[in-house]
């Protein structure tokens, strides 16, 4: 009986933490969707669908549903415009980049609003993964430019 009881105690456990990292939280994405309705929707536009050949959808792309650190960089550093293609359709509007702008939770929060949103569902972005981020992106912006020698 004792065997059972921690058994499905064991069971409780896993899937509690299961539904807990599956669904983001409440707090992120109502934090998020007032950073993105502030920041992001001027470009991205309230349907998260973008501008035609101006400014990316948001919709079930690879760079939002994808890896979370492309994704994190991409705020982090802004692009210069023409460097993301989706399904063929370059984008050429400038983004601006948001390390100054916006703390780690803010970049957390509104990545997770615009990956659970527009009819995306993928994983909370943590503050802790955009710290990272940003300690990477500092070292490799602070490495020296080698000269090249004649």
């Amino acid at each position: 009986m004792k065997k059972a009881i921690t058994g499905g105690i064991t069971l409780l456990i896993i899937f509690s933490s299961f539904q807990l990292t599956a669904q983001p939280a409440k707090a992120s994405m109502e934090g998020g969707k007032k950073i993105y309705e502030a920041t992001c929707l001027a470009c991205h536009q309230a349907d998260g669908l973008g501008v035609p050949g101006m400014n990316p959808t948001l919709v079930k792309t690879k760079w939002v549903l994808g890896n979370k650190k492309t994704l994190i960089k991409v705020i982090l550093n802004g692009l210069k415009g023409g460097e993301i293609e989706i399904d063929g359709d370059s984008f050429h509007n400038p983004m601006p980049p948001q390390a100054s702008l916006m703390s780690d939770k803010e970049i957390a929060d509104v990545l997770t609003y615009v990956r659970n949103s527009f009819g995306n569902k993928a994983n909370a972005v943590m503050p802790s993964e955009v710290k990272a981020a940003r300690v990477i992106t500092k070292t490799v912006a602070a490495k020296p430019v080698k000269k090249a020698t004649k």
